[in-house]
């Protein structure tokens, strides 16, 4: 059995997603399945392309809804999973059993595991500690801005060498072994420790970088690292210069798109009233109401810093 799994690439959560798949499918459906990965990047274009799924099953998580009659398995947990409402519709209608959708979970590791657990008897204890930092790091449910940022955990490494690691198709090849390995074995794995060191490096420019680049104003942080080379930079990073802030908005580019990322501080949510996944559809874009994305072609970062403006100033309403 070939099953394409495409995933959330560059993203703790949606690799995490991935490894609890694989592991639940080996054990649950299919013994002797061959995985065939493939990480997603939120585009300005739709993602998914003729030929995406050619495996004699197919499988997302963590990631966008696909009507093709290919699909096999989905699960997801962002409020904008939809790309029209054809395809809520097309969702709504599925009888198949296989597919999920709960916009109320903090990470589609937990709500993957919860489902797999109660409908296809998946034992997930033994992936508790992937499956609780699944939900920690893609919930914000860090104790204080200095426990995100410090990335002293084994689980936070890991999320670093995932999201900023400048190596192509890196995520697919660490899927197998998260699905069976401790996350501290995970920091250890040659894979891993060879993009740590210098990543960690990285990761305190970043924070000068961060620290000159952004500004508070009115409640919401505002920075721009487009011309830096940041887009893998710590998303908690505005929060601990600026713990005053209730939102960030932040512009940042790569090879591959132009992004605008938007954010609530955890630890500041008293006056936090904004959906951001409905502000950030506006453009295009989507997420969850705590934190969401808007892509842009890579040639249009004036674009993206003229929606990131009209942003933080409704925010700051």
């Amino acid at each position: 059995m070939r099953v394409r799994l495409c995933f959330h690439d560059k993203c703790f959560d949606g690799t995490a997603s991935a490894a609890v798949f694989t592991r639940f499918y080996r054990e649950r459906i299919h013994p002797a399945s061959e995985f065939l990965l493939r990480g997603m990047t939120h585009q300005a274009k739709r993602p998914f392309e003729d030929g995406t799924f050619d495996g004699d099953e197919n499988a997302i998580v963590d990631f966008k809804y696909s009507s093709s009659p290919l699909l096999t398995w989905w699960f997801d947990h962002h409020q904008s999973a939809f790309l029209s409402p054809a395809d809520a519709g097309h969702f709504q209608a599925d009888r198949s059993g296989k597919k999920f959708y709960d916009p109320g979970y903090k990470s589609c590791t937990k709500f993957l595991a919860d489902v797999a657990g109660k409908q296809f008897g998946f034992d997930a204890r033994p992936m508790a500690e992937l499956i609780h930092w699944g939900d920690v790091i893609d919930g914000a449910q860090y104790e204080s801005p200095q426990a995100a940022v410090a990335l002293a955990e084994p689980a936070t490494q890991l999320a670093l060498v995932i999201e900023a690691a400048p190596v192509a198709d890196l995520c697919p090849r660490l899927v197998p072994h998260i699905a069976e390995k401790s996350l501290t074995e995970m920091v250890r794995l040659p894979l891993v420790a060879e993009q740590l060191g210098p990543l960690l490096a990285r990761h305190q420019r970043s924070l000068e970088v961060m620290r000159r680049r952004s500004a508070e104003r009115g409640g919401v942080v505002f920075f721009d690292v487009s011309g830096d080379d940041l887009e893998g930079y710590n998303k908690f990073i505005p929060y601990y210069l600026h713990p005053q802030a209730v939102y960030s908005v932040g512009v940042s580019a790569s090879p591959t798109r132009a992004k605008v990322s938007v954010g609530t501080n955890p630890w500041n949510t008293e006056k936090a009233g904004k959906n951001l996944a409905s502000l950030c559809e506006r453009y295009g874009g989507g997420g969850h109401a705590r934190v969401a994305a808007i892509s842009f072609e890579p040639h249009d970062v004036s674009r993206a810093r003229l929606a990131a403006e009209e942003i933080a100033a409704a925010l700051r309403t």
